[in-house]
């Protein structure tokens, strides 16, 4: 399944048509290639070109400006050092989990080639959202590794993904997921991320990378930057992010 856009400035708003995903005061409409998006005064365009170059425009009410352009097939990875650094991945895309993020794919079918995401693929079945992320968006998506839920205390994961834990596991799994589409550059020291879910991410950089703190002060980091999919960009992250609710 080939869907269109996914990723614009901070807090980019959109109306989903699954109900786990909607949020009150904002509006979205969207075509093949441009999606208009109306949220807390912040209107912002998104344009997607058949070479998955991305230009995105914004205008607030107080008549702030904003414009910026992103070329998915160039990510900002983490080097080994832990710092980020803008390194091109290729031709094609990112390297994840021994498999390259194409921009020609959706959200869900990148993630299910990483073999470092198999735990995250399974939970978001269970949950019942892979239709939801194959949906237009766009989306920004923070996605545990494998690692990540083996640091969760032993027999969490085997429990999220009974039926019984369905609503848990959608709350965790959703506020890991930001409306828009938010590329590295746009995350800035401080900033605070509107999820899905509801509660907040806040963003913090340095001279390491970016981290995100979670609404229980847990921290994760992002290891791998800039993984855009035809409706939306994933950044993967080493820690499982938790609401407090």
């Amino acid at each position: 399944m080939k869907t269109k856009p996914f990723l614009a400035t901070f807090v980019l708003a959109v109306a989903l048509a699954t109900p786990v995903f909607a949020q009150d005061g904002m509006k979205t409409k969207s075509d093949d290639e441009k999606t208009k998006t109306k949220a807390d005064g912040m209107t912002t365009k998104t344009k997607m070109a058949d070479d998955g170059k991305m230009k995105v425009k914004g205008k607030s009410r107080a008549g702030d400006k904003m414009k910026t352009k992103t070329q998915p097939r160039k990510g900002d990875m983490m080097g080994s050092s832990g710092s980020m650094s803008t390194t091109s991945s290729g031709s094609e895309g990112v390297m994840v989990g021994g498999a390259m993020m194409t921009a020609n794919k959706d959200i869900v079918d990148n993630a299910a080639g990483s073999a470092d995401h198999t735990t995250l693929v399974a939970a978001v079945k269970a949950a019942g959202l892979v239709e939801t992320l194959k949906g237009t968006g766009p989306f920004t998506v923070f996605a545990p590794t494998n690692g990540a839920f083996d640091k969760l205390p032993a027999g969490t994961v085997a429990s999220l993904l009974t039926p019984e834990m369905k609503p848990t596991l959608t709350k965790i799994l959703t506020y890991h997921v930001v409306p828009g589409r938010l590329m590295a550059a746009d995350l800035k020291n401080g900033q605070m991320l509107t999820t899905v879910e509801g509660e907040a991410l806040m963003v913090m950089v340095d001279g390491t990378g970016v981290m995100l703190k979670d609404a229980k002060g847990g921290m994760s980091k992002v290891t791998i930057a800039n993984a855009v999919s035809s409706n939306g960009v994933t950044h993967v992250i080493d820690t499982v992010l938790m609401p407090a609710k």
